[in-house]
């Protein structure tokens, strides 16, 4: 399957907001297999701080679509010397084994060498997370060793199940 990818507009929050929603959390996010839903109650993000990612000339949240349908988003944050984050990839759960999540993430490497000089691309996944962690590897990713607290107490990320979530660092030369 092809996939238009652009950049995401002030214009695209509520139905980037829902698809980011539907990948993560709840029942609908239960049809894919990178959810949270069983880990995580709450929100994923909130409509406010896509705003803010689109607004902000240090970040991007690329969105793939097919025809007007929203299937898959990234986002990417310039984080200096030659580093950039890799967050928020999000594929409509139908959709999860159709590839989409090689090309947002080949479209996001693009994208910081391209807009922010990257030659390093990082990302924080949830430790027990294994299988996705896994699925990275095998995107070229490797665990750097380092972790990184879940936020337990900001709701705006989630309202965790369990009380040992904690984020696990992973990297990529581009």
């Amino acid at each position: 399957m092809s996939f238009a990818i652009r950049t995401a507009t002030p214009s695209d929050v509520p139905r980037l907001h829902a698809l980011v929603e539907s990948a993560y959390r709840g029942d609908s996010a239960r049809q894919g297999w990178t959810h949270e839903a069983d880990m995580l109650g709450g929100q994923r993000t909130d409509a406010e701080a896509l705003s803010e990612i689109i607004s902000d000339a240090k970040q991007r949240i690329l969105i793939a679509a097919e025809e007007d349908r929203f299937c898959g988003c990234v986002q990417l944050t310039d984080r200096g010397g030659g580093t950039a984050y890799l967050g928020l990839l999000s594929v409509d759960p139908a959709l999860q084994a159709a590839g989409l999540g090689r090309q947002l993430i080949d479209a996001a490497e693009a994208a910081a060498r391209k807009l922010f000089g990257a030659s390093v691309m990082e990302m924080t996944v949830i430790a027990q997370r294994t299988e996705l962690i896994d699925w990275y590897v095998r995107r070229g990713y490797e665990a750097t060793g380092e972790t990184r607290p879940f936020p337990h107490t900001d709701p705006r990320f989630g309202v965790a199940n369990r009380p040992d979530l904690y984020f696990v660092v992973l990297a990529k030369a581009t």
